[in-house]
């Protein structure tokens, strides 16, 4: 993330899912921190495809559709 403003955040979560998130991050080879980057950006960008396919069907709505006859 080379180039990227980075900012902290702090979040509360359960003891046993710190711990499984540890051992995932281990097994991985990553940190807490990058596993949990990866799954917010998956978020964000799930979130804009769908804002994104959102905004084109309804476009696609407003221009109606020759259906023949």
């Amino acid at each position: 993330m080379s180039g990227v403003s980075m900012q902290n955040l702090t979040l509360k979560l359960p003891a046993e899912t710190i711990r499984k998130a540890k051992v995932v991050a281990a097994e991985r080879g990553t940190s807490i921190s990058a596993l949990v980057t990866e799954k917010i950006e998956e978020l964000v960008g799930e979130d804009a495809a769908y804002a994104a396919a959102k905004r084109r069907a309804l476009e696609w709505l407003q221009q109606g559709w020759h259906l023949g006859g």
